[in-house]
């Protein structure tokens, strides 16, 4: 059975505005909660009031960080304005030259504009809640004390007053990204329907597929831009910070902390944000093409055709409903129930949607139907078939999800062996959290290859498509987990840096150890996502193409093998894009404690806004190489050598920057959550002790892994497959080295890229590593030289 047309844009409509109603409403809530001490008794939980000076340095935190967080979206920003129209305009070229078409040149071209658009929006909406939440849930937490002259400590209305706070500021992220991307996305099909006939459907889809490349494009800036900046200022302020001068996290006389707190949002937020807006706009266009290749779904309507998009919009509905789970019917009392609470989203989520796919298969979609795919002649399936696809990727994230907060969370065996590690200094730390990186790959990638087995014998190429919108049906609730992780950790440092009663900074403490384990789960949720989209990208080139890659063609192996390569390049890139900016910032924070001594007394202030300043910058600089790459690349190789080399590349870049992907991000998270395991459940000894310091060492080892380089790879994966689908009816026929002398172009430009990168910002570098005094010499490991040699040299 099929719907009308009027039924099926109906539905997709109302999920979108219910989307972006729903985050008006929590934005509404989250801003009840009022930072001053004019409020009403009803907001003040207990007799906890705050003074006016704390209340005026909640204010001037926030806004130092609201501040910083648009300095650099401004600065991006404007690098991203440049390339949307510089690219536009390449895309116009090529379509139109490829296609002999005018009109289909622009109208790609105009999709790529309203995607990269659109990511840029969701990621300023995601950020400019999330600095406006974070001081409240610093509030809500101040607020929920017990009053009276005996020990201070939480309330039970007090953990849920802060935690829904925290919760409905990642809400607002979550349910207006979702609802934005569906609903431009939705209007842009309506609008591009009636300038093509159904027979030409399949063209339409492939012009369409510009929007996926333009979020993916944003979310290039974005995760890679973002995560610089985020790692650099965390590393330059821990680094000097906490190792060198013995100052806790977060302090206000740390020249670097407002810049830290800026990079949690910036790199957490504004980055995952277009992170998953990328892939949920890709993998739908990826459905949305294969789809359209099949003569039966075109004839069975137009809401078969939008399966996938339906997928997408009841999948707000379901999240909308379980979002009610943690904010009203099962609320969290104790800092017990947030780990609860946030994985009971999770799961939650998964079990409603497989009734809601199952009614939406056999409703939308016919009994039965043909699709093209690699199999010769095609695939016969059925709705069922296509049902069972999509609850794969449903069901598959879940498993990553929870296999990563099992490596991750320090309430199990892993990352308390990680902190266990530290007994006998740094090194060992490091050893043995890289070999937890590498064993925690090993299921997902697991799951990952039933999914895409499954789904390939069930509905080919389709399939898997179907599978990863699936995996990105749950977006608002991943979305929303993923914001409440970054707003609980700026309410702590906000605390800290106000001096609130250390009961505040304990509550914010737990809810964001809890944060950093759901920031590890949706990394690992976001990389299955963009292996299931980069995957569907892939076929979707393949079949646009008519080709068959097979390994024993040279050309082929030899594509797989540099696509290998990619993942491992572009790590070390945004690694040493780290390390520079880190480098220019811990450069700055010694000056400044060099020159004003009496910063530590309280008596001489710290100059925050150089450090801004400098990570934005460097950020922004550092981004361009990588980016440059990631773009370039596929260019170079589709005119240069050819469709099916292109073809091993994006397999081999798939292969290699999965595991990659997983295995960096999983280590970063558990020797994060292994520092917090010390300092929050006060294992061995606690702060101040020579196993701290050495947990700080790996955790600022592992910042870069889980925040910067392992989330990048992500943008790498599907930035490459979706601009090779972009190009594949350009080189569509097209014979090996065929149109070689093209490829020298992108070559070339890549070539000049590189140099002026070296030439304007690599050589002429501002800060001189000479000039700077040595660091002080953290405390070593007890009777451990080595360790304080290496020390010695940070």
């Amino acid at each position: 059975m099929t719907q009308s047309d009027d039924f099926t844009n109906g539905w997709i409509a109302a999920a979108s505005c219910v989307a972006l109603a729903f985050a008006l409403i929590q934005f509404v809530l989250v801003s009840k909660v009022q930072v001053s001490n004019s409020s009403t008794s009803s907001t003040l939980l207990n007799a906890q009031a705050l003074d006016d000076r704390k209340v005026h340095m909640l204010s001037w935190v926030s806004t130092e960080i609201a501040n910083g967080a648009k300095s650099f979206l401004f600065a991006e920003y404007s690098i991203c304005a440049v390339f949307i129209v510089v690219f536009g305009l390449i895309i116009f070229g090529l379509i139109s030259w490829g296609q002999k078409s005018a009109q289909d040149g622009a109208l790609t071209a105009l999709a790529f504009v309203l995607g990269a658009v659109t990511s840029m929006a969701s990621g300023y909406i995601g950020m400019m809640v999330a600095v406006y939440g974070n001081v409240r849930t610093t509030v809500a937490a101040q607020r929920g004390l017990s009053a009276g002259t005996g020990a201070v400590s939480m309330t039970p209305r007090g953990w849920s007053y802060a935690f829904n706070t925290a919760f409905r500021s990642g809400g607002v992220m979550g349910f207006a990204l979702s609802g934005l991307g569906l609903l431009v996305l939705f209007i842009i099909l309506s609008i591009y329907k009636t300038m093509y006939d159904q027979d030409d459907w399949d063209v339409m889809m492939e012009i369409i597929s510009g929007y996926g490349l333009g979020g993916s494009s944003i979310a290039m800036f974005g995760r890679v831009g973002g995560g610089i900046y985020t790692k650099a200022a965390d590393v330059g302020a821990d680094l000097v910070g906490k190792v060198e001068n013995n100052i806790p996290e977060d302090d206000p006389r740390n020249p670097a902390t407002i810049a830290d707190n800026v990079g949690d949002n910036v790199g957490d937020v504004a980055g995952m944000g277009a992170d998953l807006f990328g892939s949920f706009a890709e993998s739908t266009c990826a459905a949305l093409v294969l789809a359209s290749q099949s003569p039966d779904l075109k004839e069975a309507g137009w809401g078969a055709l939008m399966f996938p998009l339906l997928v997408s919009g009841f999948g707000i509905f379901v999240c909308l409903i379980s979002s009610f789970l943690a904010t009203n019917i099962k609320q969290v009392r104790s800092a017990d129930d947030v780990e609860l609470a946030l994985k009971l989203q999770l799961v939650a989520t998964t079990v409603l949607m497989v009734p809601v796919c199952y009614a939406l298969s056999v409703s939308f979609l016919p009994k039965k139907f043909d699709i093209d795919g690699v199999t010769s002649g095609g695939v016969s399936a059925t709705n069922i078939d296509a049902f069972v696809c999509v609850i794969s990727g449903c069901i598959g994230g879940l498993v990553i999800g929870l296999i990563t907060e099992y490596y991750t969370s320090f309430s199990y065996t892993p990352t308390r062996e990680v902190s266990d590690s530290c007994r006998t200094g740094a090194a060992t730390n490091i050893i043995y959290g890289m070999s937890l990186g590498y064993k925690s790959a090993i299921i997902p990638v697991l799951v990952l290859a039933v999914i895409i087995w499954v789904s390939f014998k069930l509905c080919d190429l389709y399939g898997v498509a179907l599978a990863a919108c699936g995996m990105l049906s749950t977006l608002a609730t991943g979305l929303t987990i993923d914001g409440y992780g970054p707003v609980c950790d700026n309410a702590g440092g906000i605390a800290e840096m106000a001096e609130l009663p250390e009961s505040v900074r304990d509550t914010t403490d737990a809810l964001d150890a809890l944060g950093n384990t759901t920031a590890a789960t949706g990394k690992g949720f976001a990389i299955g996502s963009a292996v299931l989209t980069s995957i569907s990208l892939m076929n979707a080139f393949s079949v646009k193409t008519s080709i068959s890659g097979s390994l024993d063609d040279p050309i082929v192996l030899a594509g797989a093998l540099l696509g290998a390569m990619l993942p491992f390049l572009f790590a070390a890139l945004t690694m040493l894009s780290v390390q520079k900016a880190a480098g220019a910032i811990i450069m700055v924070v010694r000056k400044q404690f060099r020159e004003k001594p009496g910063i530590m007394d309280g008596s001489e202030q710290p100059d925050h806004n150089e450090c801004v300043a400098i990570s934005t910058q460097s950020s922004i600089e550092e981004m361009i190489l990588p980016g440059a790459v990631a773009v370039f690349v596929p260019f170079i190789i589709g005119f240069m050598v050819g469709p099916k080399c292109l073809l091993g590349v994006l397999g081999g870049t798939i292969v290699s920057g999965a595991c990659m992907a997983i295995m960096m991000s999983n280590a970063g998270g558990a020797w994060d959550n292994a520092k917090k395991y010390i300092e929050i459940e006060k294992a061995h000894g606690g702060k101040g002790t020579d196993i701290h310091d050495a947990v700080v060492i790996g955790d600022t080892v592992g910042d870069p892994f889980k925040d910067t380089s392992g989330p990048a790879l992500n943008i790498l994966l599907k930035l490459i497959s979706i601009i090779a689908l972009t190009l594949s009816s350009l080189i569509d026929g097209n014979d090996d080295w065929e149109d070689g002398y093209i490829g020298i172009i992108p070559l070339a430009i890549l070539a000049a890229i590189c140099y002026a990168v070296y030439v304007y910002i690599y050589k002429d570098n501002k800060y001189d590593y000479n000039k700077v005094d040595a660091p002080k010499s953290p405390a070593p490991v007890a009777g451990d030289t080595d360790a304080e040699n290496a020390n010695d040299q940070l």
